[in-house]
C-alpha cells in the first residue's frame, strides 16, 4: 500500500505502483561527518538521529512496509571504548525518547544480531520493551540490525539446524532461512549505503543476494528523505531479472 503527504501529493519522480517493499540502508559517515567539522566522532553519530527519524517519515510517506537500517555491527566493538560506550548509551536513550513516536505512526520496532554479554543489559531491557510496544502495529516494520553481522547470522542459523539435529541431506536454503533472526523479513528490494564507500559490510549477506544497491556520497547525518526518494526512483529506472532474461 502507498501513501500520499499530508497535502494529498506522492513525492515527485516516484511511481506509487513501484515502491520497493523492502528497503535496508547501511547509515555510514558519522564520523567524517563530525571530522569535517572539528567535533568529537561522537557528534556525528547523535546528528545521525535527525537523517534516521527523517529517513522513517519518508519511508512512511511513500508507503514502504519494510525498513531495515544497520544500527552497530559485531565489528563495531574494535571501535575507541569511548565511542562504544556512548553508542551504548545513545541507542537507549534513543529508544527511550522516540519509541512512543514511532508506536503512534504504527511502526513496529524489532531488533536484528546476537544478544550476548557485550551488549549492556539496560540496553537489552530497552529493547525489549520497544518490542513489546510495538508488536502489534503494521504500518511498517523498523527492524535495526544491532549488535548484527551478516556472517554470524549464516553462523547462528546453521548452528540452530545442527543443534535440532537437523540431517545434512534436509539442509537446504529453505532450511537455513528458516533459522535466521527474522525468518519473516523479506529480502530487501533496495539497499541503500551512505557516504561513499561501495562496499556491503557484511549486512543481510544471505538476504541481499538479488537486492539492487544504491550508492550514495551523502554521509548519513546530511541524509534526508528526498535522498531516499532519489534511491527509490533510481530503483525504479533498473530491471530486476533474477538471473533471467525479458522475452
Amino acid at each position: 500500500m502507498t501513501v500520499a503527504d499530508a497535502s494529498g501529493r506522492f513525492p515527485p519522480g516516484i511511481d506509487p505502483s513501484h515502491v520497493p517493499a523492502h528497503v535496508a540502508c547501511v547509515m555510514d559517515g558519522n564520523g567524517r561527518w563530525a571530522s569535517r567539522r572539528g567535533l568529537a566522532r561522537t557528534e556525528g553519530h547523535a546528528a545521525g538521529e535527525e537523517a534516521l527519524f527523517d529517513a522513517v517519515e519518508g519511508a512512511l510517506e511513500i508507503g514502504i512496509s519494510w525498513l531495515t537500517m544497520f544500527a552497530f555491527s559485531t565489528e563495531n566493538w574494535r571501535r575507541p571504548r569511548d565511542e562504544v560506550r556512548y553508542l551504548m548509551g545513545f541507542n537507549e536513550s534513543l529508544l527511550v525518547r522516540r519509541r512512543d513516536e514511532l508506536h503512534d505512526k504504527g511502526v513496529r520496532i524489532r531488533f536484528a544480531g546476537r544478544r550476548d554479554w557485550r551488549v549492556p543489559r539496560r540496553v537489552l531491557r530497552r529493547m525489549d520493551e520497544s518490542v513489546a510496544l510495538t508488536e502489534a502495529n503494521r504500518r511498517m516494520t523498523l527492524t535495526m540490525a544491532f549488535n548484527y553481522g551478516g556472517r554470524a547470522e549464516i553462523v547462528d542459523a546453521v548452528r540452530a539446524l545442527v543443534a535440532a539435529g537437523t540431517p545434512a541431506s534436509r539442509i537446504d536454503e529453505k532450511a537455513i532461512r528458516a533459522h535466521l533472526y527474522f525468518p519473516d523479513l523479506p529480502d530487501p528490494d533496495l539497499v541503500v549505503r551512505t557516504s561513499g564507500e561501495y562496499r556491503v559490510s557484511n549486512f543481510l549477506l544471505w538476504q541481499l543476494a538479488y537486492s539492487e544497491l544504491v550508492f550514495t556520497d551523502v554521509l548519513w547525518p546530511d541524509f534526508r528523505r528526498q535522498d531516499l526518494f532519489e534511491a527509490v526512483a533510481e530503483y525504479q529506472r533498473r530491471e530486476r531479472r533474477y538471473g533471467g532474461v525479458r522475452s
